[in-house]
């Protein structure tokens, strides 16, 4: 029995073998397999994702992240001594600064100056952070820095990915469009425009809502009772034709199905914020576990996550703590793949 109020993040473990960790996307996208679990008992069933349309009806809502990967991984060297750099662009600050992780971070002191891509793309350090992240200045040599960093830059792909990404555009979404997210919002990766268009021809809704997944969504839960974990800070913003769907939805007596723990966030942030869903934007610290009190979420559509991580105590909250670890044990009991590249699960 789990013990809401002394949570320990040994309760979200369980033993994944190495082998189960995806290391390349399916092909076709919407090929990869699906778990369905039932939320009232948490019964199992498993199909493929090309099954979700048949498990969707007439005047439900589905709500997608727009956000768009920036290829924010960079690699250059110092300007004086051209000894190696490797810059992660986080955030960014104002019209040429932003905020970055490099290594090693020895060379990158306040004034250090950088060189990218043969010079199409510069940077000074121009602050340090209590994290150790940096601040950076960058300047192009022509066009803008999201135009050079399509050229020169490389995907964010997290650790466990240890194989190189030969398409760029797998790892976004095929309705990725406002750019800015450190990592892909993984649960929408599994679609297909020919998917989405057959949804819409069933009367199902599909709306957006825009979050920029940041690098702390990868960083481990480091202190062992969950309650005392403090959330990244990330930024998102609701359109105003989302929020009315969202309520014409729930007062039409249809589902509002999240795709993707981000905009699970999204909406919930919103909703416990103003009281209900509506347009703004601004930014989220929500830490969603077992015991949170859902308001806007009526089904999830998200992927595998790690042990322990904040991903895996939002679905037990969810769908319940007993029943998302006895998913978890059925999943790899039956092979499923893991992580951002791996398989999905459709909670209603």
């Amino acid at each position: 029995m789990l013990d809401i109020n002394n949570m320990k993040k040994s309760d979200f473990w369980y033993d994944l073998p190495q082998e189960l960790i995806a290391q390349h996307p399916a092909e076709p996208r919407d090929s990869s397999r699906l778990m369905m679990i039932d939320r009232r008992s948490g019964s199992i069933e498993h199909a493929h994702f090309y099954n979700l349309c048949e498990q969707l009806r007439e005047g439900d809502l589905l709500v997608l992240n727009d956000s768009r990967v920036l290829p924010a991984r960079i690699y250059g060297e110092r300007a004086d001594t051209g000894s190696f750099i490797e810059f992660l662009l986080l955030e960014q600050k104002s019209n040429d600064e932003w905020e970055i992780l490099c290594r090693p971070g020895k060379k990158a002191r306040l004034g250090a100056q950088f060189v990218f891509g043969g010079g199409k793309l510069k940077a000074e350090i121009t602050g340090i952070l209590e994290d150790g992240n940096r601040i950076a200045r960058f300047s192009v040599s022509e066009g803008n820095i999201f135009s050079v960093l399509d050229e020169i830059g490389q995907m964010p792909l997290p650790p466990y990915i240890t194989e190189k990404l030969e398409d760029k555009e797998r790892y976004q979404t095929v309705y990725s469009h406002e750019v800015g997210s450190s990592a892909a919002p993984t649960a929408g990766l599994h679609f297909t425009k020919e998917m989405l268009a057959k949804i819409e021809e069933m009367g199902v809704n599909i709306a957006y809502v825009t979050l920029h997944v940041g690098l702390g969504t990868f960083r481990p839960v480091k202190e062992d009772r969950v309650l005392d974990h403090k959330m990244h800070s990330e930024h998102y913003e609701v359109p105003g034709r989302t929020a009315e769907l969202i309520r014409q939805t729930k007062a039409n007596g249809g589902r509002v199905i999240a795709v993707g723990t981000t905009s699970c966030r999204t909406l919930e942030s919103v909703a416990q914020k103003y009281g209900e869903v509506i347009a703004c934007d601004g930014r989220t610290e929500i830490f969603i576990y077992p015991g949170f009190e859902f308001k806007v979420l009526d089904g999830l559509v998200t992927n595998f996550h790690l042990p322990e991580s904040t991903l895996i105590m939002l679905v037990s909250a969810f769908l319940g703590y007993d029943k998302t670890m006895q998913a978890y044990r059925t999943a790899v009991e039956e092979k499923y793949r893991f992580f951002s590249f791996g398989d999905a699960m459709l909670i209603v």
